[in-house]
Parts: C-alpha cells; structure tokens; sequence
C-alpha cells in the first residue's frame, strides 16, 4: 500500500501571528506530516460591503471587515511562510478563494494545489487552477455528484493531476455523517485516488478513511483546540495529530496482503497447536 498523504490545515488558525503559524508549522513537521496549508483570500471580491460592514466583535475590533482583515497574511509574511517551510522540508500550499489570491500563489512555486469545497463550483477559479497543472487536492463538501463532475472534467482537460477528497462541510462534523463510503463511490465513479477531509473530533473517522482506502488525509490543526476562531474546536492539537499519523502508519502497515497464507511467525503456534 502506498503512504497516505497526510495535510496539516493550518488555515486561519494561526489568528494572523506569523510566530503562531511557525509553531503549526513546526508542529506539522513533528507529527510526519508531508504538507500544511493556509487560506488565502481577497477580502472585497470574496465578501460584499454589507457583509464586511455588519458588527463582529473580534481580538482586532467590531466589524466583519476588521476580523477577516486580521487573518490574512501580508506578501512578506507569505514569503517567510515559505523561507520557513522549505527550511524545515515540508511542502506548503494555500486554498485561494479568489482568482487574483491564486494567481498571488504562483510566485512559489508550490507542487500542490488546494480547492476548498466551497470553491468547487467557482468555474473561473478552477481552470485558473488547473492550468498551472501542479497536483491539486479537490474537496467536494456540501457538492453533488453532478457539481464533482464538472471539476473533474475541467482538470482532465487540462491534463492536469488531481484526486477528489471526501468531505462534509460540518464544524465540528457528527461521524453518523461522515458517510465513508463515499469514498469508494468516487473512486469507481472518476477512476481516480479519493482522500479525506475531515472536521470530525478525535482521530476514528480519519483512521477508518484510511482503511477505506484514502490515498490523503487532512485535518485542521491547533494549539489549543480554546484559542479564538471557528475552526479551532473541530481541529487537533498536536499530540492528537501525531497519534494519528502514527495510526496511519500502522494501518497501512497492516492491510498487507489479500492473500491468505501461513504467516512464518505463525508457524511456531502451527506446530504446536495443530496435533491432530
């Protein structure tokens, strides 16, 4: 079996503090994960006025605008954000939520892509991300079939690698909706690898993903599951997301083979046992 891919989702739990970002980071690379990834938007094209304008009582002031301005990361600290990530040899990527936020991205150079489920029917967005045809992880959370389709058929055309991963767009996410085996569903219906998104709390769901047969694994990750945002009470802790690559690692270990055979060290007990 190949080794599950595992993402460490930083997002916006870093609450804007480049020194909390590294210490995810950091966090990341001790867990054995192969990537984190952040979020990366244009405040006037992804929200309206109305929305930026509406009260929000946040750590950077009252309003909607001032919160979603609080968690995005200058140019400069992007390019520290990589200086860091590649001394640390861990790939880096960013979910853009807009076209100009992905186009930002390219001066990375980065091996992978990310598409958030809310993104997937942005059609502008997708081919803008296809056509640079770096490997690109589709979360398909609150889509139909249909809508997968679409943003399947986009990255084919453009020749461009690709593997869906089951999602559901729920924080935190009850596991009687997880619906594993959706998992199986897209993998025979778009013949492709099929990982998992997860915003489940604790480890089962994304162990028994992997069991499932996801080829990636991501989860949000924190420091402190009580730090301000809304995406920190569905995340893991660190020792919560080493636990889980240390279980992913043993399940791969043990899916072995599907031939059945006489294991050399059950031979010991056969010759004991079997008297008869």
């Amino acid at each position: 079996m190949s080794t599950t891919f595992v993402i460490g989702e930083i997002g916006i739990n870093h609450n804007g503090d480049i020194n909390l970002a590294k210490q995810l980071i950091d966090g990341a690379v001790e867990a054995g994960c192969q990537m984190v990834k952040f979020q990366k938007r244009t405040i006037e094209l992804v929200y309206s006025q109305a929305d930026l304008d509406r009260p929000r009582q946040s750590p950077w002031g009252t309003t909607n605008r001032q919160q979603k301005e609080g968690l995005e990361f200058s140019e400069a600290e992007y390019d520290e954000i990589d200086r860091y990530c590649r001394e640390k040899g861990i790939e880096w990527t960013a979910s853009a939520w807009d076209v100009p936020s992905q186009k930002f991205l390219r001066k990375y150079n980065l091996r992978y892509n990310k598409v958030a489920s809310p993104l997937l029917t942005h059609l502008e967005l997708l081919h803008t991300i296809a056509e640079e045809g770096h490997h690109t992880f589709i979360s398909t959370g609150m889509s139909t079939i249909e809508e997968i389709e679409v943003a399947v058929n986009i990255f084919r055309d453009a020749n461009c690698p690709f593997e869906l991963m089951h999602c559901n767009s729920t924080y935190p996410l009850d596991p009687a909706d997880a619906n594993l085996r959706v998992i199986e569903t897209l993998r025979e219906k778009f013949d492709c690898n099929v990982g998992y998104s997860g915003h489940e709390v604790g480890l089962a769901v994304s162990c028994a993903a992997v069991a499932l047969g996801a080829t990636s694994i991501e989860r949000h990750i924190t420091l402190d599951r009580a730090m301000y945002g809304s995406d920190q009470s569905a995340s893991l802790e660190i020792g919560g997301l080493k636990k889980l690559t240390k279980y992913i690692r043993a399940i791969e270990v043990s899916l072995g083979s599907p031939v059945k055979k006489v294991h050399d060290s059950e031979l010991p007990a056969r010759h004991k046992l079997r008297t008869f």
